[in-house]
């Protein structure tokens, strides 16, 4: 019998947006893949070989090198009380198995979640944040982080970011990976292959759009749904708005260490006022954060 659902909220417009953008990237897909087989008919078992590979180690692979690359180094109950008992609480609360525990060695205040599946989830605080914040704020960054798990958009995003990476790859394959030899300038197939790099820019900034507009609401419905699991909205925006004024202090070389990692942490290393910054970040502004934090504060007041 499969397991019943967490006690997370459920957000059906998060459901939404990630069937609607797993369609569009799927469609982005097909049409890719159809222009890379029209232009390089003689290689199209390359193509598919090269597909078919770099999908399968991005869905499974992308999760444990992305913790790998943020420095996850998975502690025990004995080496990390507060924290295992901060996830216990939140496990216990929403009625979830619990994840893998971990802690990165990082000044930055953080945390952040991966994982396909419950199963395979993992959950990683670092030493900045948990130097930093208080018990209930922490739980309450926790549970943000669990409910990524619990909604599955973790996996979604993962998925969903393969094809920018493989539009990247062919780009490089096309140019100087050996498939461009000479053709008649007339040759509908050599006009096909010199417009490869640019599809495969446009294809890479559309999947890069879709995949930001995702992760902003994403990280919406995960202070929502920490905020209602817990009860307590105004500890989540209280960590919020600390972890916000620390980043502040931490030197520039480790928030660039840290930025390309942006789309999983719980608060990005750098964050844009600026309006086109901010069609291209990843997380929402803490001012739509702290206000919906507000809304769901005096919501349950009532």
């Amino acid at each position: 019998m499969p397991r019943a659902r967490s006690r997370y909220a459920p957000d059906r417009g998060l459901t939404g947006r990630m069937v609607t953008t797993m369609f569009l990237i799927g469609l982005l897909y097909v049409v890719f893949v159809g222009v890379l087989l029209a232009a390089l008919r003689g290689s199209w078992p390359i193509i598919l070989i090269i597909t078919g590979g770099l999908f399968i180690a991005q869905f499974w692979f992308s999760d444990r090198i992305a913790a790998y690359g943020m420095g996850a180094r998975e502690v025990t109950p004995e080496q990390a009380p507060e924290l295992h008992g901060t996830i216990d609480r939140i496990c216990a609360l929403a009625d979830m198995p619990k994840p893998k525990v971990a802690i990165a060695e990082s000044d930055v205040p953080n945390a952040f979640a991966t994982g396909r599946s419950e199963k395979t989830a993992l959950v990683c605080a670092t030493t900045g944040l948990l130097r930093r914040l208080e018990p209930e704020e922490l739980e309450g960054v926790l549970a943000h982080e669990m409910s990524h798990v619990a909604h599955r958009d973790v996996a979604v995003m993962t998925i969903a970011s393969f094809l920018g990476v493989l539009a990247g790859v062919m780009t490089r394959i096309a140019l100087w990976g050996g498939f461009a030899r000479s053709r008649p300038g007339n040759d509908p197939a050599g006009i096909l292959l010199l417009l490869i790099p640019l599809i495969s820019a446009v294809v890479y900034a559309i999947s890069f759009l879709l995949t930001r507009l995702l992760s902003r609401y994403r990280e919406l419905s995960a202070d929502r749904a920490a905020a209602l699991l817990t009860g307590r909205p105004s500890a989540l925006a209280s960590a919020l708005t600390k972890v916000s004024g620390q980043m502040a202090r931490i030197p520039t070389e480790d928030l660039r260490k840290a930025e390309p990692y942006n789309a999983f942490y719980f608060m990005p290393a750098f964050s844009s006022k600026e309006s086109l910054g901010r069609l291209f970040s990843s997380h929402p502004t803490l001012e739509q954060r702290l206000d919906q934090l507000s809304r769901i504060s005096a919501d349950l007041s009532r």
